[in-house]
């Protein structure tokens, strides 16, 4: 054996090793980006989830955003705005508080009242159904209830419902997103939280093709248009779209809704006028839109309620507490 050839390579591989060692250390010098530390202290803020609600990879890719200035304080759906203030403390800039979106599956389409085009047997996922010819139902723009919603949320906030239609929690629902990026159908859609009305379809198609398909569909009557009191209602591709900053959540457009389109989580509000209270300045009167509100000057008022619609805004005018909500 040659130990003499031995050393020798033994040498050239070390003397080689540190040479690019010594390279890559003045590499590593020249090259070197500090770090920002707020990222790490803005990553700390953030939940861990991992959901991909804010539009970044994770956690750790929505902390360099913020910090580069890529993404707002307030960009993690899930932290709410408990997170946004802390994250805004550390950016040093002020926390925009914008109304909390939760999810909403807008359709109610269930087998007893849509029709299928076709019986469906393979694997209960509604993307793998929704591959063969769209899904078996009959409207393309339904909720396929096989639940790729329910195993894409991770906060527990939706099932499926008896009826075969997903349902979301609003109380449980962090608006991460992850369950309208996962539905093949488009039926799971933004709504701003505590908003009491909502449209309960999402079919493009007009009234004769939806009515052919499904009981519950739109039939773009117009109906809801042509009966809010507050033209709060637009129709948009044969669908109503409401416009909460108008919306007085007077339930007009739920009791005109023939399909049941137009759905409410709440029952029509009831106003009544407390006599002891009531100074009869005439505010309630001048401002109810139906003129269900009638009295002599400085005698208390009286609401009729054949013609109130619950709209409240006698309510908000008065300035002696003197309606009430009974």
């Amino acid at each position: 054996m040659d130990f003499k050839s031995i050393i020798t390579a033994a040498l050239s591989i070390g003397i080689l090793g540190a040479a690019l060692g010594a390279i890559l250390a003045f590499a590593s010098k020249i090259f070197h980006v500090e770090k920002d530390e707020r990222i790490a202290l803005v990553q700390e803020c953030l939940p861990g989830a991992n959901c991909g609600g804010c539009g970044q990879p994770g956690c750790g890719g929505a902390a360099e955003a913020i910090v580069k200035g890529t993404a707002p304080v307030n960009v993690c759906p899930v932290g709410g705005a408990e997170v946004a203030a802390k994250i805004a403390a550390i950016m040093g800039v002020e926390a925009v508080e914008g109304a909390k979106q939760v999810a909403f599956v807008a359709c109610q389409g269930c087998r007893e009242v849509a029709k299928d085009k076709f019986n469906y047997y393979g694997a209960k996922d509604c993307q793998e159904a929704a591959a063969v010819m769209g899904g078996e139902k009959a409207c393309e723009y339904g909720c396929l209830g096989y639940g790729s919603c329910v195993k894409a949320c991770k906060f527990g906030a939706i099932k499926v419902n008896e009826k075969g239609i997903a349902e979301v929690d609003p109380e449980k629902c962090t608006g991460c997103g992850a369950c309208i990026a996962a539905c093949p159908k488009g039926v799971v859609k933004f709504v701003t939280y505590g908003k009491a009305v909502k449209i309960a379809c999402n079919s493009k198609d007009k009234g004769k093709n939806v009515k052919v398909n499904c009981e519950v569909g739109c039939i773009s009557c117009n109906a809801c248009v042509k009966n809010c009191p507050f033209e709060a209602i637009t129709m948009v591709n044969n669908l109503p779209v409401i416009d909460y900053d108008k919306c007085r959540e007077c339930l007009v457009c739920v009791s005109k809704c023939k399909p049941g389109v137009i759905v409410s989580s709440i029952e029509r509000r009831k106003f009544t006028i407390k006599e002891e209270n009531c100074i009869g300045c005439g505010l309630c009167a001048k401002n109810c839109p139906q003129e269900a509100i009638s009295g002599e000057k400085k005698e208390p008022h009286v609401i009729d309620q054949e013609k109130c619609i619950g709209c409240g805004i006698c309510f908000d005018k008065c300035k002696k507490d003197a309606i009430i909500k009974s």
